[in-house]
């Protein structure tokens, strides 16, 4: 299929209580590896699928489940009521694997998966094994969440939630991973998936090029998406709202080595505290 020329994704709406509010599959966006959906389900809800040729990454946004596989089964994940309020459980399910979801309560769930042709093992991914970042500086603070990392047992997936608080920046100064030249840079495809705190904030993301082959500035709202196809790609939270995003990556190399736009590079060096706000969630 035809690549997206527009980046953003919006959100899809849902009644009920229950249903699908974001879906992408790799043809249908020019990606290689990545789809994402996103899911709502209410109490007692089941949801039956089998992961193919994909690697997947389950990870619980909000409320408990059930997950029971042909490679694996773990019961009662979750907690957090929603991503601003706690750390994330997730499931790592590998290529060729049926799975069963119930929810226990309502909830919100992201199946992450990428395109694989490497076996590795099931696994349950609680939040004390989620190792928090405190990244950036001054204005440029953030908090990581790293879930899938590149020391992880997987072929190509990694997943990482991203939280800025009010009013700064994020993925700044500016970095790409478009090019395979390890270990400086991999060549990973990305998405950006967005929550606000408020429903009616928003942030703004530009992604653009060296050479503004692409160049790109989009508003973007709680449940919305972004394709990191290529370039730079950075964020700032609208003043008064705390924005999440989860980062779901894959490419040429298991690997989240990345170059910063030479243009900005230089404000790392201007960094002599950090945000107190952060971590944001513990």
């Amino acid at each position: 299929m035809k690549a997206r020329t527009n980046l953003l994704v919006p959100a899809i709406p849902f009644t009920g209580g229950r249903g699908i509010t974001m879906e992408i599959e790799p043809e249908s966006v020019g990606f290689d590896y990545l789809a994402l959906q996103v899911r709502r389900f209410v109490a007692g809800e089941k949801f039956e699928a089998q992961t193919r040729s994909n690697e997947l990454g389950i990870v619980i946004l909000g409320g408990r489940v059930d997950v029971s596989s042909t490679n694996g089964t773990w019961s009662n994940l979750g907690g957090r009521a929603n991503v601003f309020s706690g750390m994330p459980w997730a499931v790592y399910l590998p290529i060729q694997t049926a799975f069963t979801v119930t929810a226990l309560t309502d909830c919100d769930l992201a199946f992450c998966y990428c395109r694989a042709e490497i076996r590795h093992s099931a696994a349950l991914i609680k939040p004390t094994d989620v190792r928090v970042e405190i990244r950036g500086g001054a204005n440029a603070t953030r908090q990581i969440n790293h879930i899938v990392t590149p020391e992880f047992s997987a072929h190509r997936l990694l997943i990482v939630e991203v939280y800025t608080p009010s009013g700064n920046w994020s993925s700044y100064p500016p970095h790409k991973h478009d090019v395979h030249n390890p270990p400086e840079e991999a060549d990973l495809e990305e998405l950006y998936y967005y929550r606000i705190d408020r429903p009616e904030g928003y942030a703004i993301q530009r992604v653009y090029t060296g050479d503004r082959r692409l160049d790109e500035t989009m508003a973007v709202r709680d449940g919305d998406l972004v394709l990191i196809p290529e370039g730079y790609h950075p964020v700032v939270a609208a003043h008064g709202y705390n924005v999440y995003y989860l980062n779901v990556l894959a490419g040429s190399a298991h690997s989240m080595a990345a170059s910063d736009d030479p243009d900005y590079a230089w404000v790392r060096g201007t960094w002599n505290e950090t945000d107190p706000r952060l971590p944001m969630v513990k």
